[in-house]
């Protein structure tokens, strides 16, 4: 069977703008993998999910008859360690978890505004 001469060039073509449609689809038109997309997914939810917690975490603050102290902890503290700090304060703890979050305690931190930002 022969093949008209146009067709060389034509299937060149076609796969050439394959390539080049991908390659700018992934680039600039903002397509994804399934798994990235889903590791973007959680990642978000995570975020949501400690930023939802932050007031659990400023109650619980105000309802600890040590705040004064801890308070006075956290803000002697450098900033290098006090995430460990607020995580020693048992705020920083999901309800029904044992151990504390360290992205709660950092958005916690911010929560409390200890530098008077």
């Amino acid at each position: 069977m022969t093949f008209p001469e146009w067709t060389k060039p034509g299937a060149y073509g076609a796969v050439g703008g394959a390539i080049v449609a991908s390659v700018l689809g992934f680039t600039w038109g903002g397509w994804t993998t399934a798994g990235n997309a889903q590791d973007m997914a959680q990642a978000l939810a995570t975020e949501q999910v400690t930023m939802a917690m932050v007031p659990v975490c400023l109650n619980a603050s105000a309802a600890d008859p040590e705040r004064a102290a801890k308070l006075a902890t956290l803000k002697d503290t450098s900033s290098f360690n006090r995430r460990k700090a607020m995580m020693d304060t048992g705020w920083a703890t999901f309800p029904g978890s044992e151990k504390p979050n360290r992205d709660l305690a950092v958005a916690c931190i911010e929560g409390l505004e200890l530098d008077g930002s």
